[in-house]
């Protein structure tokens, strides 16, 4: 195969980032067939940081939105954030969230993560959980890197429906659908 110039797989390189900046340098030189000193010495030319940087960075972007939850209380990393419309999370699977004789992540963190994320996409002060309908559609296992979205699907009255979908790498792995209450006063 031929190989790609310097100038294109660059370019490729941003546009990859700019539409999914989860990537690893490692996924990045599959994608782009090249070696992951290659992607590295890309990243720093373009002055791209490592995906740690990256995510780090979005994370501290939208802690300050935050209104429902405190940012501690958030189970993953909260990286993106559209009050009362969507927001994205992230969490890798660790050893002590596994169960110790098969390796299957306990479901509990999984939820966390959904429930924590659906919380702070609401535009109050003050919400909880009211309806909680979810669905495990496989095993999760160590070192899986968790992307959870949330989308309000609709208001009515105090009530926010929102929906999120729970990804590793390959496929939709969790779902939720959860009906949050908020608990303020004066409704909007």
């Amino acid at each position: 195969m031929a190989r790609i110039q310097k100038k294109i797989r660059q370019q490729l390189l941003t546009e990859k980032l700019d539409a999914s900046p989860f990537l690893t340098d490692e996924e990045l030189a599959a994608l782009l067939n090249v070696s992951v000193q290659t992607i590295r010495l890309d990243r720093l030319e373009l002055g791209i940081p490592e995906v740690r940087e990256r995510t780090k960075k979005m994370a501290e972007n939208v802690q300050s939105k935050l209104k429902t939850l405190g940012s501690e209380e958030i189970i993953g990393e909260l990286i993106d954030l559209e009050l009362g419309r969507a927001g994205i999370s992230i969490m890798k699977i660790t050893a002590d969230m596994v169960f110790e004789k098969n390796q299957v992540a306990r479901g509990h963190y999984v939820f966390s993560q959904a429930n924590s994320l659906a919380l702070a996409v609401i535009d109050a002060n003050v919400a909880v959980t009211g309806v909680a309908n979810i669905k495990y559609k496989m095993p999760i296992h160590v070192g899986e890197k968790l992307i959870a979205k949330a989308e309000v699907m609709k208001k009515r009255g105090n009530k926010y429906f929102v929906w999120v979908k729970t990804r590793n790498d390959k496929q939709e792995v969790f779902r939720a659908k959860f009906i949050i209450v908020s608990l303020e006063q004066d409704e909007k």
